[in-house]
């Protein structure tokens, strides 16, 4: 007998996540399952930090507060909750909820998942955890859990243990568990799929977008959308948004499947409704992804301000002044912002920025020896010198990595509610992993764009307004324009000078320290023209701080989206404060603000004017 689909929600992002979500979710619509994904690189190192102080904590301890309120709507409702709040100490995570619900008198069972924990296998470690799979859940669940709680798993694996185990798949179910892997990375960001951070913003109110929600069917495809009445938008587009975040190629590898994101369709099925199609899985490599973190050593930071003429004289002046100073320190990246404008009409816009990042092992060179030579400067250097904030005291940071661990070696255990112990043995795995094939790689010439019969049934996006027209061509730097690239054999046709974003959407992150750019575009001729003209070349040539990186592309047809990885460009990751935008947040907007020329049927028709 088939089962109705499995209606599972999504309450939480990231840890410092919109706090009332978890009660907007559960009173805003019918759920079975309501998950919370609180973990990330740099919370792992948050967490490590407040282990050293605590052994007792190690978890996100604001699950708790929202759980005050929401275990006894979730009991109510007969809602499953799932969530990796429990972090580095899931079991006390766990014996918090109990005495929790013991306090409020609602009565739930709980249940946890651990053995990610490989801390003490990597010497010289903070954390040190494998990204488990949703096996463990699933056994949890199977046992009459209310709640469920783990430590480091996918953050997917918190709706693909659900979806198994109402659907009871097996783990060679591979497509079903697939399209569960692809429903859970769209909703594991929360409102990033209804809108948030999304490039076409303003075609839709953002102001507070809801959580999402997927139905999921036994097949493994799904509808994503969110409750009724909240905030935000569900479309094509804001899907494809997320489907490209954090990935890297085609293939997405997880530790209960494979997922083939070059598979995934998606159909508009009325508002807020986006299906999910077509999915198929592959088995999963045999080793697990461990994420390590370790405390880096020292930093500290000045910003001066540079207002008015002379901008490269007065920055040049200071970086003189402290050299002597900086000479021992083992890490020094000076970063000028050109924020100024000429003849400003207010301080704020004539001024610009000069950063000043230092980092050592000790942190006395980067500690009151840099601070007050920056502050002995104030009578003595430039004219008008002042900084952004006093300078402080160095700041310990955190270096990320990530290596692997034969997934048969971890000892992945689900803890009943009755306190049974459960091994999880590892699924059947590919041998080896079978690998993705890029488009193209920095390491050599690009090579021809695969031609896909592929498509996404796509609505159109909101565009910018059209630019000025001009011919093929129309005299762009070498490497940046032009409408039909060499050896196309396409036909010069007229174009215009706009940014890539006129036309494309594109959301960018991290992956250690490698920074990910996902660029879609709606229609079939649109594809054709970003599919033959953002090259690894072209790319670079538009993002200049990419061009020392390897940076490899992959074609994703069926969403019309490109996906390119650039290696290394986030040094030891998001803890390290190693760049201006240390995820690479904003690198996908970046590149939608490069301006190229496009053909101008491609581009909206121009605004009238009077």
């Amino acid at each position: 007998m088939s089962r109705r689909p499995l209606r599972i929600g999504n309450a939480s992002g990231f840890y410092g996540d919109r706090f009332s979500a978890l009660t907007e979710m559960l009173t805003g619509g019918p759920l079975d399952v309501l998950t919370g994904d609180y973990l990330a690189e740099l919370t792992m190192l948050i967490l490590g930090r407040d282990r050293l102080k605590n052994p007792e904590l190690g978890y996100a301890k604001t699950f708790l507060r929202q759980l005050e309120e929401g275990l006894g709507l979730a009991h109510e409702r007969g809602v499953r909750i799932v969530t990796n709040a429990g972090g580095l100490h899931p079991a006390g995570l766990a014996d918090a909820v109990r005495a929790l619900a013991a306090k409020v008198g609602v009565p739930v069972s709980v249940a946890h998942v651990e053995g990610d924990d490989l801390t003490s296998r990597e010497e010289g470690a903070l954390t040190a955890n494998a990204y488990l799979g949703g096996a463990g859940i699933t056994a949890c669940l199977r046992a009459g859990a209310d709640v469920v709680v783990t430590g480091r798993v996918t953050d997917a694996a918190l709706v693909s243990g659900p979806a198994a185990w109402w659907f009871d798949w097996t783990p060679e179910d591979h497509d079903r568990l697939a399209g569960a892997v692809v429903a859970g990375h769209v909703l594991e960001c929360g409102t990033q799929a209804t809108g948030g951070n999304y490039s076409f913003f303003t075609a839709h109110d953002v102001r507070r977008p809801g959580f999402p929600l997927a139905e999921i069917s036994a097949d493994g495809s799904a509808v994503i959308t969110k409750h009724p009445g909240t905030g935000g938008a569900v479309t094509t587009g804001t899907v494809t948004a997320q489907l490209l975040y954090e990935t890297q190629g085609v293939r997405y590898l997880g530790p209960d499947v494979t997922a083939r994101l070059d598979t995934v369709r998606l159909t508009d099925e009325g508002t807020d409704r986006v299906r999910v199609t077509g999915v198929r899985g592959e088995a999963p490599p045999p080793s697990l992804k461990v994420g390590v973190t370790r405390l880096g050593g020292w930093r500290n930071e000045v910003v001066f301000v540079l207002t008015g003429l002379d901008v490269e004289a007065k920055a040049d002046l200071v970086r003189t002044q402290l050299a002597e100073v900086l000479a021992g320190v083992a890490d020094t990246t000076w970063t000028l912002a050109r924020t100024d404008h000429e003849d400003a009409d207010t301080q704020e816009t004539a001024s610009a920025l000069l950063r000043l990042v230092v980092r050592d092992p000790s942190p006395d060179r980067v500690g009151r020896t840099l601070t007050s030579a920056a502050i002995e400067l104030a009578l003595a250097s430039y004219p008008g010198f002042h900084v952004t904030t006093p300078p402080g005291p160095a700041q310990p940071y955190g270096v990320f990595a990530s290596t692997s661990a034969p997934a048969t070696e971890v000892p992945h255990t689900a803890v009943l509610p009755d306190g049974t112990r459960v091994q999880i043995p590892a699924p059947p795995a590919a041998h080896p992993a079978p690998p993705d094939e890029p488009t193209a790689r920095s390491a050599g010439p690009d090579e021809p764009a695969a031609r896909s019969a592929g498509s996404a049934e796509t609505a159109a996006f909101p565009a910018s307004p059209a630019f000025e027209a001009r011919g093929s061509g129309g005299g762009a730097p070498e490497g940046v324009g032009g409408a039909a690239p060499a050896g196309s054999g396409a036909e010069p046709r007229e174009t215009v000078r706009a940014p890539l974003g006129a036309l494309a959407g594109a959301r960018s992150g991290d992956k250690g320290g490698d920074a990910n750019v996902g660029v879609w575009v709606a229609t079939g001729p649109a594809w054709d023209w970003l599919r033959d003209t953002l090259t690894v070349d072209r790319f670079r040539a538009l993002l200049p701080e990419t061009a020392r990186h390897a940076v490899t592309r992959h074609e994703l047809p069926n969403l019309r989206a490109l996906n390119f990885t650039v290696t290394g460009i986030l040094g030891d990751g998001v803890a390290s404060g190693h760049r201006f935008d240390p995820q690479a947040k904003a690198l996908g907007e970046w590149l939608r603000a490069r301006h190229l020329d496009i053909p101008a049927a491609l581009l909206p028709a121009p605004e009238a004017t009077s």
